[in-house]
């Protein structure tokens, strides 16, 4: 019986790839997971995979912390090889967070082959360090490899949750009518540069008709200051899938996972990157998209900046006097959004998996 250890930690564009992944392994495989205390993955993890948790942080601030902060990543990579060792693991998946330096050096040294996922068109720094200690670096944009040096590599694309992948009905929750429907997404933990800017034209845009669904994440202190009966506003929702696949436009930020999603589901998106990620990556993962046709970027800005209410008018037509859910330029964002879909990505890197095992 095959075991993995999964190290997926922080966020949920580590966790859902990493489970999508979990769920497409054979059945007769065992999945441990290994995570940080007080992290999303406490939420999700342990209704369906064992869960080990471990504390951790970044290795950042003033030499004192940095120093508590090395000693605690090597305190969580002895962790990390007493459970390879003690749980007889085959193989180490990760999709990163803290918890991947740990997981990949232990693996390189309990000798157990790892792979690592890297979601974004810009590899972030622990993928060029670890990658070196992997059998194999997965990649979430075709390209990438060419930013990373010294390991194998392979494009697989970044697996979405299976729910992604079929149509679905709308929920009974989100507004009814005819008007274009909106779906504002900024992350789990809140987008609020992000908010603010769809805010100030929530106003307009529910003058002219439009349906909004706004995911505001759990940091947003002005949610419900607007109340209409064709705006509903949430801090996060689980029907994601269904609120995609029935979306005209969708306004979000870059996160690989956010776009491999919207690609799946070939909905058109107003990009809005988030201005502090690393290496800014969420802006090249933007212009992969816009690029392709399949997306407009705006950048974010002060709220009373007229760029976004723009960009949607040129998408749903108000500049033809009256908003359109089926404009050409929808229409074509629509195509230009599935031909760079990559459906099976969970599948590749399961059989990845396996391949190691055999």
């Amino acid at each position: 019986m095959p075991r993995v250890l999964i190290a997926a930690s922080g966020t949920g564009g580590h966790i859902f790839p990493a489970l999508a992944v979990a769920e497409a392994l054979p059945d007769e495989w065992d999945v441990l997971w290994v995570g940080v205390l007080d992290r999303l993955e406490n939420e999700l993890v342990p209704k369906k995979y064992q869960l080990q948790t471990i504390r951790g942080g970044a290795i950042q601030g003033n030499f004192t912390r940095k120093f508590w902060a090395i000693i605690g990543l090597l305190l969580s990579i002895f962790r990390i090889v007493y459970s390879i060792h003690r749980e007889k693991i085959d193989v180490v998946f990760s999709t990163g967070g803290y918890i991947a330096a740990p997981a990949i050096i232990g693996a390189f040294l309990c000798n157990v082959p790892a792979v690592m996922h890297e979601s974004n068109a810009e590899p972030g720094r622990a993928v060029k360090l670890l990658g070196r200690f992997c059998e194999t670096v997965a990649l979430g944009f075709f390209g990438a490899s060419n930013k990373i040096k010294g390991c194998r590599t392979v494009f697989t694309g970044t697996p979405v949750r299976p729910s992604f992948l079929s149509t679905q009905a709308l929920p009974k929750w989100v507004p009814s009518g005819n008007g274009p429907l909106l779906v504002v997404m900024g992350g789990s933990q809140g987008a609020l540069g992000l908010n603010l800017m769809v805010r100030f034209i929530t106003p307009k845009l529910l003058k002219e008709g439009c349906r909004i669904v706004h995911l505001t994440g759990v940091n947003d202190p002005n949610r419900h200051k607007i109340v209409h009966p064709n705006l509903v506003e949430r801090t996060f929702t689980n029907e994601i899938p269904a609120l995609l696949h029935n979306a005209d436009l969708a306004i979000s930020r870059a996160g690989a996972s956010a776009l491999s999603e919207l690609s799946v589901c070939g909905t058109p998106a107003i990009l809005i990157p988030f201005p502090q990620a690393k290496d800014k990556h969420q802006d090249i993962n933007a212009m992969y998209f816009a690029k392709s046709g399949a997306a407009l970027i705006v950048h974010q800005q002060s709220p009373e900046s007229n760029a976004l209410w723009d960009s949607i008018s040129l998408l749903l037509n108000i500049n033809s006097g009256e908003f359109s859910n089926c404009s050409e330029v929808l229409l074509e964002m629509k195509l230009a959004m599935k031909s760079i879909a990559t459906l099976d990505a969970d599948r590749k890197l399961a059989e990845l998996l396996i391949h190691l095992t055999v």
